[in-house]
């Protein structure tokens, strides 16, 4: 078994489902006392936070390369990076450390695929939804990508950074975010990709007419396959 390196924290709510599902879907696999062979460095999210607010890209991605590169030291074989904003990041990961990232993207657009969907809305950070970091590499496989409008995607970022980080479940949010997703099926989405690491704690499948792609569940179960080839 390989071991896997977290980069955790952003936010740590949905770092610890990442732990859970790992090492749920290892016992799965593997039975008995099975667990997973990993190492989590949580980092302080109010820093990363305030370079994303700031625009500084750069600063954000030499601490996360730093964070790589103890992982690395201390064992890990591959990293995942446990949010779907900071991959804006990974060429100042990469550069930092000479073993694989498991990109979240690539992951969620595989299972895209084997589900022969071919327009996805994307629900995410106004980073993720915004800009072309992201995006562009889920279109590289032939998928259609649509983004809610401006109104809702400041909503939903604003749910994202002032409730979900927070722990905070609101009902009424809920049904704003299954309005939006209505909205993106009405104007073709057959399928909707939660790419934001908290917005599965407030959606569920039963939320939604079509296939969610939550992007926490699709990475850990993918890091665990990586871990076990």
């Amino acid at each position: 078994m390989k071991t896997i390196g977290l980069i955790g924290g952003m936010s740590w709510e949905s770092s610890a489902k990442y732990y859970q599902l790992i090492n749920q879907e290892v016992k799965k696999q593997l039975g008995g006392l099975h667990s997973a062979k990993c190492i989590l460095y949580s980092v302080n999210f109010e820093e990363i936070q305030r370079y994303q607010a700031q625009g500084d890209w750069e600063r954000a991605g030499h601490v996360l390369g730093d964070v790589a590169q103890s992982l690395e030291k201390a064992g890990a074989d591959f990293i995942i990076i446990c949010t779907n904003t900071m991959h804006k990041v990974i060429e100042f990961v990469e550069e930092k450390i000479s073993i694989p990232i498991l990109h979240i993207a690539d992951a969620t657009a595989h299972q895209i695929v084997k589900s022969d969907i071919r327009t996805i809305g994307l629900l995410g950070t106004k980073y993720t939804m915004e800009q072309d970091f992201y995006k562009s590499r889920i279109e590289s496989n032939g998928i259609k990508v649509l983004v809610p409008n401006i109104e809702d995607r400041e909503f939903i970022n604003k749910v994202i950074f002032e409730e979900l980080c927070l722990g905070e479940i609101l009902p009424s949010s809920r049904e704003y975010y299954k309005k939006v997703i209505q909205s993106l099926i009405e104007d073709g989405a057959e399928g909707i990709i939660l790419g934001c690491t908290e917005i599965g704690l407030l959606v569920k499948p039963e939320d939604s007419e079509v296939p969610l792609f939550d992007t926490t569940v699709i990475h850990a179960l993918e890091s665990v396959k990586k871990a076990l080839e």
